[in-house]
This record gives structure tokens, sequence and C-alpha cells, in this order.
């Protein structure tokens, strides 16, 4: 099936043919679904802490927080390309068209409500400066219509190149002191609660290899100002996804799909990928949060409260679990001390205890717990449901038997089974991508978190290149499948904590507005 030169090739990503085939393989048998037990909902996998609790949690993340090292994990390699999809598509019309268009289409997402709110864009005064160096002034254009020209020097390399950037370059806010990208509002929340001791905060960017060079000028430019407004220090890396964990993609006949010189197709495995770049940092305490779900600063401050809340009940469990895997691993335990044990791995970190765990022999238990306990902590912020698409929190049984708590994306479940189907429709939250990680063990050694990913959850989509179609592979993504055998607990946020931008028009919306 490969040639001399298709070894060569894969050797030169760092993947053998052996991995290549088994991807094969995949597409040929697929991925089995999830299997749904119930959703995670309030009482019965969810928490929901009172303004007390989540008080109390911020002042235990708060009175503890400098005995670790604490770090921002931050997925931005992301194009921002499809944030523009509708005036690319508004571009390639004609003029009756676009008129057309303009005046019969007002909805919030529409090209109108685009231009005619142009002026509360962050960007603004930006594209301006653009248009009038070329000579133009954009106040005229927009009363001319000259629609086209206004696009295409937003989205062109030859004015600012929105549509060959990342998110994390774009212009996200206005402030009075001038606007900031969506990397410089990450570092901003860095700034308040992922640092130490010495006021060092830590803050990793995930990006493409073409984009990093953007990203670094952009630091050098805002760095010192964003350090002195906050009293802090930056210690900011980044870092790519792994050719080796590209995967080949396939004809509709699972063959080996081919580029016209001859060579193989491979394809970035999705955000899935990222577990390894996750896998290589060395801090203890690792917050996971999107490129584009961010706040001005005006609404950030409850926002600041449930990241302390969630790293707050992620040290309080974590310290427990350590205590508890002390006592195990010595193997001096009395009956009621595994009784003590059982009890928390069940109600405080939703692990399941079998009804035949109380007919194992003293050994067999502490075994068991010590399995169970001794893995990476994920404490995950969900929201209440309002629409937005997305993975959600569900108990899931494996095919062994074994219930646990699981962020499930919609790509995972058979929606043809109308059981699986109605445990959906009871579900009452989503996941916005709100996590704080521990992932080092009891005895301070780093987890190869590599070993706790669940190789059955990827999935396959239908693609095209050069105008024929393909069949590509994403990897268990980062936090389904790739955190599959962590401790998972789940506890309700603010739909505040929860403002992603998937088109242009959102920065439009309230939350990403100056009062």
């Amino acid at each position: 099936m490969f040639t001399k030169n298709d070894i060569k090739q894969m050797a030169s990503k760092g993947i053998t043919a052996d991995e290549a085939q088994t991807q094969i393989s995949k597409f040929i048998t697929g991925f089995p679904f999830i299997n749904l037990i119930a959703p995670a909902i309030p009482g019965k996998g969810l928490h929901q802490f009172s303004a007390e609790g989540v008080t109390e949690l911020v002042a235990y993340f708060n009175e503890h927080y400098k005995h670790y090292s604490i770090l921002k994990f931050v997925p931005a390699s992301g194009a921002a390309s499809r944030m523009f999809k509708h005036l690319f598509e508004f571009r390639q019309k004609n003029d009756v068209e676009q008129l057309r268009l303009i005046e019969s289409d007002k909805s919030f997402n529409s090209v109108h409500h685009f231009f005619h709110h142009l002026e509360q864009f962050a960007f603004y005064n930006c594209l301006k400066n653009s248009l009038q160096a070329k000579g133009f002034d954009l106040e005229k254009m927009i009363q001319k219509k000259q629609y086209n020209a206004i696009i295409d020097d937003l989205l062109e390399e030859y004015g600012l190149n929105y549509a060959n950037l990342p998110k994390g370059l774009l212009m996200f806010h206005a402030y009075p002191n001038g606007s900031r990208v969506a990397m410089e509002e990450h570092l901003v929340e860095a700034a308040v609660y992922a640092n130490d001791e010495k006021k060092l905060s830590r803050i990793h960017f995930t990006v493409s290899p073409e984009h990093q060079i953007r990203f670094e000028d952009r630091l050098l430019e805002k760095r010192d100002v964003i350090e002195k407004e906050y009293k802090t220090k930056f210690e900011v890396t980044f870092s790519h996804q792994k050719p080796a964990t590209d995967t080949i993609a396939v004809t509709l006949e699972n063959e080996p799909f081919r580029n016209f010189d001859g060579s193989l197709l491979f394809r970035p495995a999705g955000h899935g990928a990222l577990i390894h770049n996750l896998n290589e940092l060395d801090n203890e305490i690792i917050f996971i949060k999107n490129i584009d779900n961010i706040v001005p600063d005006r609404l950030r401050n409850l926002t600041y409260m449930y990241k302390k809340a969630i790293g707050g009940l992620l040290i309080r469990l974590q310290e427990q679990t350590f205590d508890f895997l002390d006592i195990l691993d010595d193997g001096n335990v009395d009956e009621k001390t595994i009784s003590l044990i059982a009890d928390f791995a069940g109600q405080e970190l939703n692990i399941d205890v079998p009804d035949a765990f109380e007919g194992y022999d003293e050994m067999e238990k502490i075994d068991f717990l010590f399995n169970k306990l001794n893995r990476p902590i994920r404490v995950c912020g969900m929201v209440k449901n309002e629409g937005e698409p997305g993975g959600g929190p569900f108990w899931v049984i494996d095919e062994n038997g074994g219930k646990s708590l699981q962020i499930v994306e919609s790509s995972q479940i058979d929606f043809s089974d109308n059981q699986q189907k109605d445990i959906v429709s009871k579900s009452t939250h989503f996941n916005p991508v709100d996590l704080v990680c521990g992932v080092y063990d009891f005895k301070g050694e780093k987890f190869n978190l590599l070993d706790f990913v669940d190789p059955n959850s990827g999935f396959i989509s239908n693609k095209s290149k050069d105008g024929s179609l393909l069949k590509a592979m994403e990897l268990p993504g980062l936090w389904n499948g790739a955190m599959s055998d962590w401790i998972t607990i789940f506890i309700e946020t603010p739909i505040i904590t929860f403002n992603p931008v998937k088109t242009v028009n959102d920065l439009l919306r309230p939350q990403h507005q100056p009062e």
C-alpha cells in the first residue's frame, strides 16, 4: 500500500507505516458511538454552589494557590477566516444582489448589521487609518455603498489581513487607551489567577508555526504596558501541534488520498492533538480556556470569581485525594478508613464504585481505590444550555460496564437511537471549555497524560481537496476523549463566563462592547 517515498514522507513527520495503517483501519471500521446513561444535571453529577459556597472556594484558592505552579493554557491556532463567512459570500455577489441583501436582511448576523455598526468594532480606527493611508475616507465609502472595497481592506493582506490571521491577533475590545487583541485579553486574565507569590504570570499559547512571529511581535509591543498596569511579570510560551499527530486522509473507498504530485495527504488531527502539548508542560495546575472566550475589563470580576472557584475546588479535592492515596499506598488500612475513602471517591469525585466492591477482600479494595484515585483531576465549568452548540456533561458507560462522567460532543452520539436522543433532550448544561486541571500525582510526579486517552473516541468527517472528496480523521478531543480516564468534576458557572466569538458580528454583542 505504501511506497518507499511514502515511508520517507511519513518518517519526516514522525509517523510510522503501522500507525498510518491503523488509522486507515479506523476509516474502515469507524469509531463507536459513546453510550449515554443520563445527562449530568444539578444534584446528579453537576455541582451547584450557593453564593456563600463560591465565596468559600475563592477564599480557599486565594489561600493556597501560592503553593503551586499555575499556568493558563490557550488553544490559539484556529484561523479567523470562518468569522467572516457572510462577508466572503456577500463579496461574491453582483451589485444588484448585494443591494437586495443589504435591504432585505437586517438580522444581527447580517452584512447590513455589520456595516451599520461598523464604528462599534474595536478594529474600526485601524481600518479607517488603513484606508486613509491609501487616500480613502471610510465614512464616505460607506455613504457611497463601496462595500466590497471596505471588506477587501479588512480581509486582504494589503489591509488589515484579518482573513489570514488567527483569532488571537484580531482586535476584540475597545478601551480609552486603545484596543486589545484577543491574546492581550488572555494576558490580563492570567495576571489575576495564573500567577504565583512572586507575581509571575504564566501563559501558554498553542499557535500555528506561520503565525508565531506575529504573536511574539504583538507580545513585545504590549507586554510592558500590561505588566506595569497589573504589577506582574509574564512568562509566555508557545507550541505547535506536532506533525506526528497529523492523520492520513483517505478516499471514499478508504484508499490513501494522494496529492497531485503523488504524495500522501496528511491533515491536522483537531484540538485532540493538543494533549501532547499539554503533556509537555511542567506546571502543576493548568487552566484551559479558548482564545475567543473573553470579555472586556468591565465584566471580568465574575469571570475571575468563578475561575478561582473552580481552582479552589480542584485544590481542595486534590489535597484530600493525595492524603487518601498516601494512606492507600502505605497498605495498612482498616475497614473503616477504606469505607471512608470509598464514600469520598463516589460522592466527591463521581467515581463509580460498583456494588461488587463490598465483596472484594481488603487488598482488592485498596487496589481498586488506589487505581481510581491515582489519576489526573479536572474541574469543568458548565453553563446552562440556552441553545448554544457544543458538547455537554453526561454519565456514560463503557464496554466493560464502567460508569463515568464525560464531556460528550454531538459527533459522538448516535441520534438515530431514540433512547440516546431522549437522554440528550433532557440535558440542562453544555461545555463552554472552562477547565482547571491537576496533572501531578500524590508523590509530586507528573502524570503521563497520554496514558489516560480513549483512542476509540475520535471521529471521521467528509472534506474535499482540489475538487476531490475525501475522508478525514480527528483525534479524541482535548476535553472529551483525550481526558476520558481523568477524574472529572462538573460545576455550574454563570452564562457570562461563556462569550465566544464565532462570527465577527458577535463582537457587537453587549458583552463585548464598552459601557
